[in-house]
Formats: structure tokens, C-alpha cells, sequence
């Protein structure tokens, strides 16, 4: 069960990042704004991982803890 969660918080963070990336795109006060130094696209795209791995271990936690209690509940 470790390795199935291990995998789907991966996932997750990709797909939250990629996400978060296309938001921050479609935002028109942030596409105007002008170009950013190195570090700070470096710290922004940093936040954005961060951001988007702390929301897939919230989801990962909620999802395989709620198999884990409806597994209780049926047997």
C-alpha cells in the first residue's frame, strides 16, 4: 500500500503543479507583470512545487485514509 502511495502523491503533484503553472498563466495581472530575475523565477517556481506538494499529500492522505476506514466499516 506504500509503494500505491508513494506513486499517486507523484501524480499528484504533476498534475497539481501543472495546474497551478497554467493558472498563474491564465491570470491576466500576473502575464502582464514584467520579467522576473533568475532568482525569482527560480523561488516562484520553487513555492509552485511546495504548493503542489503539500496539497497532494493533504489529497493523498484524505483518499487512502477514507479506503482505509470504509475497509473497516464493510468487513
Amino acid at each position: 500500500m506504500v509503494k500505491v502511495s508513494v506513486l499517486v502523491m507523484l501524480v499528484l503533484t504533476v498534475l497539481i503543479a501543472m495546474g497551478l503553472r497554467w493558472r498563474e498563466q491564465r491570470m491576466p495581472q500576473v502575464a502582464q507583470r514584467e520579467r522576473l530575475g533568475m532568482m525569482a523565477r527560480a523561488k516562484k517556481k520553487l513555492d509552485r512545487w511546495v504548493t503542489a506538494a503539500a496539497l497532494a499529500a493533504i489529497s493523498t492522505l484524505v483518499v487512502v485514509g477514507g479506503l482505509h476506514w470504509l475497509k473497516i466499516w464493510v468487513n
